[in-house]
């Protein structure tokens, strides 16, 4: 599965016109141990760079801004019961929001891995 990333440490990945999206690695480790996670509502539209959702961990709270453009279609209620999912396992179960895309190319102006790796080292 491709993944691509933004320059605010969130990843994404595409499935048809459906975009999941997380925080990375790097920036569950930033923000250390979180303990609450707010995240949008189902049918709520989005525009790229809106803010989505908040992650607060003992040491900040940290907006996540809408990658992409697009209506939520799923929010992971899993990770708002247990924050830990996200900094346990942030690409996997502890993924954020998923959103159907208005315009899938937006996703390819994302940075792939390299491009990221520069940024998150």
């Amino acid at each position: 599965m491709d993944i691509r990333y933004t320059a605010e440490h969130d990843w994404v990945t595409v499935d048809g016109n459906v975009a999941t999206v997380g925080i990375t690695d790097y920036a569950q480790a930033a923000l250390g141990d979180l303990v609450f996670v707010q995240l949008p509502e189902v049918g709520r539209a989005l525009s790229k760079g809106a803010a989505a959702a908040v992650v607060e961990s003992v040491k900040a709270a940290s907006d996540i801004y809408a990658p992409l453009t697009g209506s939520i279609v799923e929010a992971n209620a899993a990770a708002v019961a247990d924050p830990s999912l996200v900094n346990t396992d942030p690409m996997g179960s502890g993924w954020l929001f998923k959103m159907a895309l208005s315009d899938v190319s937006e996703w390819k102006l994302l940075l792939d891995e390299n491009a990221y790796r520069q940024i998150a080292s």
